[in-house]
């Protein structure tokens, strides 16, 4: 009998250790942190010393023609117009080269480890107008059909960003994130530095990134669509700049969305978007928004909670605010129904995080998702702020402790090592120009100090939430939201 009792109570004891991995380790699996994982490559003995060689993934783009998507500029600076192809198109086809070795060095005049065609122009809203541009690739067979492949050991797929890191001179915001937020959320965009050359012309240190979308066979995210029949297992909406397909959503039509912000479909795509899913896509989006945003947004019954998954949200929240992601919220930022009709947010852009943004300082003693979309109903919720403040604490402990964050930036660097040297050998001057970031006084003139000011950041913003995170609960208290919740029960 004693036997039967001590087995019983082990067994309860993996049920609950089982219940809280469910809640509090959300990794994706198999998340790789290029460098923990990449092999220690010995120095070179058999080439010239003036020969191109690096550790990381070498990445080679051959175009006969000027890529689409710089600015064309006029009085106004800042204009909308864009570069086209000599066809009038936005993207032309190039030929992409990677060289991805995995115990010895790679060169220029390596045989490729892939080689393909690709669609490529240039990439992003506010960094198009910087110096070192960002591009996204398509990678297409002969006949201009997708041509899935594993990028620098990523899962296959066709469609990557190659993200140069210009306004962020430590050059390691958007992978070292990213990778967090692997291993905290279902899924984050996997990213690998690499080094660039476009027509033989050394392009510096980049980070070569999954697009958020669709994928097939465990790749990104599992969504589906058939066009015939007008359904769909899940769809993918991203919050930016307006445009001219913004979707008419409840939250834009309430005016809770910022006016200057609009919502579109990104998957399905345009070849695959018919009217009648455009419309459905629509009504579902709003009917949820309408739940939120509902005087009875609390109640089981009429409320939002069986439409969201609240571990997604929790932590979008906690990395977006953690990093101080102003844009996020309000530009670029995606939500997806997955394929058992439940939402969820999907962490990009940490290029403006921790103190980076470039039009303004972002206060640290301050707290920026609870007026964003969504956010500004979710906290008045009492168990979805409890869940932030439990959560936050047990981050704390583990990949957002004080320790592992210092280690990962200096491990991070100490990886990329003379890569950091050769990209500051082309991009070296931006540590000259004053006018990146205003004020003045916020600009960084060298490597080391865009690392003590990442560094500091993060030991700041860190302490502020240890001692601040419980004043979330005040969005809750019931005298703050009566209005919300008299009628809801």
């Amino acid at each position: 009998m004693k036997n039967k009792i001590i087995g019983i109570i082990l067994c309860v004891a993996l049920l609950i250790t089982g219940f809280t991995a469910t809640i509090f380790v959300r990794q994706e699996p198999g998340r790789v942190h290029q460098h923990l994982t990449a092999a220690e490559k010995a120095a070179c003995t058999n080439h010239d010393s003036g020969e191109f060689c690096t550790h990381l993934p070498l990445v080679q783009i051959e175009t006969d023609e000027d890529i689409p998507g710089k600015p064309v500029y006029s009085k106004k600076k800042h204009t909308h117009e864009r570069t086209t192809a000599a066809d009038g198109s936005d993207r032309i086809v190039s030929t992409v080269k990677i060289t991805d070795h995995d115990e010895t060095n790679n060169h220029l005049g390596d045989e490729p480890t892939l080689e393909s065609l690709a669609t490529i122009h240039v990439h992003g809203n506010s960094s198009r107008y910087f110096d070192k541009l960002g591009y996204k690739l398509k990678l297409i067979d002969d006949k201009g059909n997708s041509n899935n492949q594993s990028v620098m050991g990523m899962a296959a797929h066709s469609e990557w960003v190659l993200h140069g890191p210009y306004l962020d001179k430590t050059l390691i915001r958007n992978y070292m994130w990213y990778n967090i937020g692997g291993e905290i959320m279902s899924y984050a965009p996997n990213v690998r530095f690499c080094e660039l050359f476009i027509n033989g012309e050394y392009e510096g240190v980049y980070v070569m990134t999954e697009t958020i979308t669709a994928g097939e066979d465990g790749a990104r995210l599992q969504l589906s669509v058939n066009k015939k029949d007008n359904t769909y297992s899940g769809y993918l909406l991203r919050m930016d700049r307006t445009s001219d397909v913004d979707i008419n959503n409840f939250t834009k039509y309430v005016y809770r969305l910022n006016q200057t912000s609009g919502i579109n479909i990104e998957y399905p795509g345009p070849k695959n978007l018919t009217p009648e899913l455009s419309t459905s896509i629509t009504k579902d989006f709003s009917e949820f928004e309408k739940s939120l945003y509902s005087y009875d947004f609390d109640s089981d019954e009429f409320g939002y909670k069986k439409t969201i998954d609240f571990n997604s949200f929790v932590d979008y929240f906690i990395i977006n605010e953690f990093t101080l992601n102003y844009d996020a919220g309000g530009y670029s930022t995606y939500i997806y129904k997955d394929q058992n009709g439940r939402f969820r947010m999907c962490i990009w852009d940490f290029n403006n995080s921790c103190d980076n943004y470039q039009e303004q300082s972002i206060p640290i003693d301050d707290f920026r998702l609870i007026n964003a979309p969504w956010y500004w109903m979710l906290v008045k919720n009492e168990d979805f702020t409890k869940r932030i403040i439990e959560r936050y604490h047990d981050l704390r402990t583990s990949v957002l402790s004080d320790d592992y964050l210092d280690e990962y930036i200096d491990d991070t660097i100490a990886y990329l090592g003379d890569a950091i040297d050769r990209n500051f050998e082309r991009w070296g001057y931006t540590f000259e120009d004053d006018e990146l970031l205003t004020p003045e006084d916020r600009n960084l003139h060298s490597y080391d100090e865009a690392v003590t000011q990442l560094k500091s950041f993060v030991k700041r913003r860190a302490e502020f939430l240890d001692t601040n995170i419980d004043v979330l609960a005040q969005y809750c208290a019931e005298s703050r939201v009566k209005k919300f919740i008299e009628n809801a029960n």
